[in-house]
C-alpha cells in the first residue's frame, strides 16, 4: 500500500490532521490500533482558538450543538451545597474574537464529529491496525501495519499519544517532571441525585478532592478524583465506593460506569518534534496536566500547523526542509509555554476551592484561551516594517476576525485550505491563482500606513510589509508561487 502521509493514531490530533489533509487533496492513511474511537470524555474543554480551527474545518455548528458553556461550580461540604461560582470567565464576543468562551464537549463526541467530517471529505480510519514497525530513508518511510502489511509513505506523523510507540522507536527523549505525585482517577458515569446544571465539587473530601461534571448532550457525569493515599480502583465497584466515600451520595447512586482510567499528572516535552521524515504531534510530543484544558487544544493546533505544510510539499512542490523545520521551530516553544501554564494552574489548585501547593502564576482565561499563541520571530514570520508598537498586528500573530464592508466576516474569506492577502490603505497587487485577496482598511497598524498582510492557510500572518514586491519571494518560500 502506498500513501502520501501515514498518520498513526485516530485521536483528536490524528483526526484533525486527516481532515485537513483530505480537504487539501493530500493522500493520507489514518491507522488506529484500537477497534473503535476512544470512548471517554477526558479532554472536554475546547478553547477559543480551537473553536476557530473547528470552524475552518467545517464542524463548528456540530460542536456547538453537542456542547455547552462550562457550568458553574457548586461546592459541597458535609452534604450541604455552597454558593455557585464560575470556573472560567464568560467574555462577550467581539468583532475580532467571535468565539471567546470555552466550550464543553466530551472528547468522544468531538472525535465522532471529526470522524464524520473526515468521511465526508472522502477519508477513513483503519481500525485494528497497529503500527508494528517502520524504517525511513531519504526517499520515504516503510512501515509494517497489522492487517495491512507493508505501507510506504512520504512522511509518517505520530499522533499515538503520550506513550507513543513511534517516539520510542525514534529514541526521542521526553523531558519533564511529575506535576503531582498523587494519582488521579477519571471516569464517565451515570449518577442520580445531582442536578446537571452545576459542576459539583467536593474539595475537602476525605482521601482527596472529588469533582462530578455533567457532560452536555448526555445523562452522564465525568468523575475526577485525586488520591492523597493509596491507588485508584477503576472497577465499577471501586468508582461507586469512591463517590460514596467522598460525597453525600450512596454507592448505588452511580447506576453505570462507562469508562474509567487512572493517571499521575505529568508535564513532559519531547526534545525533538521531527526526525527526518517522521514528525511527532499531540501527546506524542507533549504531555500536560489536565488543569486549564490545554492538552487536547494544543494537540489540535499541532495538527493544524502541520497539515497545510505537508499539503504545500506534496501538492504544490514546496521545498520540504524549511517547512518541516518550521513545524518544530514554531510548535515546540508553544508546547513548552503551555506546559508551564497547565502546571502552574494545577499546582495552584486543580479543583476550584482546593488549597494549592504553590503560587498560582497562570489562571484560566487569557492564559489558556490560546488566542495569543503566535510565531513572532519564527522562520516563516516575515515582518518587513519598522517602528511598530508591540500591540500592532505583526507577522507571526493570529489573524483576528474583522467585519468587512459587505457585511461578511474575514473568517468567512479565510475559511478553506488557501492563503489570503489582506491589504490596508492600498489595493491588493495581482496574486497567483488559488490565493484570495481583499482590502480592509481597518486592518492596518495604528498609524495608518498602507500594509499588505499574507495570511497563511492556518490563519497566522506570515508576511507583513509596506512593499508589495516582498510578496512573490515569500510566496515562493511557501510553494504558493513559481
Amino acid at each position: 500500500m502506498r500513501t502520501g502521509i501515514l498518520v498513526v493514531g485516530a485521536g483528536p490530533t490524528g483526526l484533525t490532521l486527516a481532515c485537513d489533509l483530505a480537504r487539501r487533496g493530500v493522500d493520507a492513511l489514518l491507522i488506529e490500533r484500537a477497534p473503535a474511537l476512544f470512548p471517554g470524555s477526558r479532554g472536554k474543554g475546547l478553547q477559543p482558538r480551537t473553536l476557530e480551527i473547528l470552524e475552518d474545518l467545517g464542524v463548528l455548528a456540530r460542536i456547538r450543538a453537542a456542547g455547552s458553556p462550562y457550568p458553574a461550580m457548586l461546592p459541597w461540604a458535609d452534604g450541604t451545597a455552597g454558593d455557585p461560582f464560575p470556573l472560567v470567565p464568560s467574555p462577550a464576543a467581539t468583532e475580532q474574537v467571535p468565539h471567546p468562551e470555552v466550550w464543553m464537549v466530551p472528547q468522544w463526541r468531538t472525535q465522532e464529529i471529526l470522524y464524520t467530517r473526515l468521511q465526508e471529505l472522502g477519508g477513513q480510519v483503519r481500525f485494528d491496525s497497529a503500527l508494528l514497525g517502520f524504517r525511513q530513508d531519504a526517499d520515504g518511510v516503510t512501515a509494517q501495519v497489522e492487517g495491512l502489511g507493508t505501507v510506504t509513505a512520504d512522511y509518517l506523523v505520530a499522533a499515538d499519544g503520550g506513550r507513543s510507540a513511534v517516539r520510542r522507536a525514534l529514541g526521542v527523549t521526553m523531558l519533564g517532571e511529575t506535576v503531582d505525585p498523587r494519582p488521579s482517577l477519571v471516569a464517565d458515569v451515570r449518577i442520580t441525585g445531582l442536578d446537571h446544571a452545576h459542576w459539583h465539587v467536593f474539595p475537602q473530601a476525605p482521601g482527596g478532592a472529588l469533582a462530578l461534571c455533567p457532560m452536555p448532550g448526555t445523562d452522564e457525569f465525568q468523575v475526577y478524583a485525586q488520591y492523597e493515599d493509596g491507588e485508584p480502583d477503576t472497577s465499577a465497584d471501586g468508582v461507586r465506593a469512591l463517590v460514596a466515600a467522598r460525597s453525600h451520595l450512596p454507592a448505588d447512586a452511580v447506576t453505570e460506569v462507562r469508562w474509567a482510567s487512572d493517571f499521575r499528572p505529568r508535564a513532559a516535552l519531547a526534545e525533538r518534534f521531527r526526525v527526518g521524515r517522521v514528525l511527532l504531534a499531540g501527546d506524542a510530543a507533549h504531555v500536560h496536566s489536565p488543569a486549564g484544558g490545554q492538552g487536547l487544544n494544543t494537540s489540535v493546533q499541532d495538527a493544524y500547523n502541520l497539515g497545510w505544510k505537508l499539503g504545500q510539499i506534496l501538492r504544490h512542490g514546496a521545498d520540504a526542509e524549511p517547512l518541516l523545520d518550521s513545524y518544530e521551530a514554531e510548535r515546540l516553544p508553544v508546547a513548552a509555554d503551555v506546559l508551564e501554564i497547565s502546571t502552574s494552574i494545577h499546582r495552584g489548585g486543580a479543583l476550584a476551592g482546593q488549597p494549592g501547593s504553590g503560587p498560582r502564576r497562570a489562571t484560566r482565561g487569557e492564559d489558556t484561551d490560546q488566542l495569543a499563541v503566535g510565531y513572532r520571530g519564527g522562520p516563516l514570520s516575515a515582518e518587513r516594517r519598522t517602528g511598530l508598537a508591540d500591540d500592532d498586528l505583526q507577522a507571526g500573530d493570529r489573524a483576528p476576525d474583522a467585519l468587512l464592508t459587505d457585511g461578511t466576516r474575514l473568517f468567512d474569506a479565510l475559511r478553506g485550505p488557501h492563503a489570503t492577502i489582506v491589504t490596508a490603505g492600498t489595493d491588493a497587487p495581482p496574486v497567483p491563482a488559488g490565493i484570495r485577496a481583499l482590502r480592509h482598511d481597518a486592518y492596518g497598524p495604528a498609524d495608518g500606513r498602507p500594509t499588505l498582510y499574507l495570511i497563511r492557510p492556518d490563519g497566522y500572518i506570515g508576511l507583513a510589509t509596506e512593499t508589495p514586491t516582498d510578496l512573490t519571494p515569500y510566496l515562493i518560500t511557501l510553494g504558493l508561487a513559481d
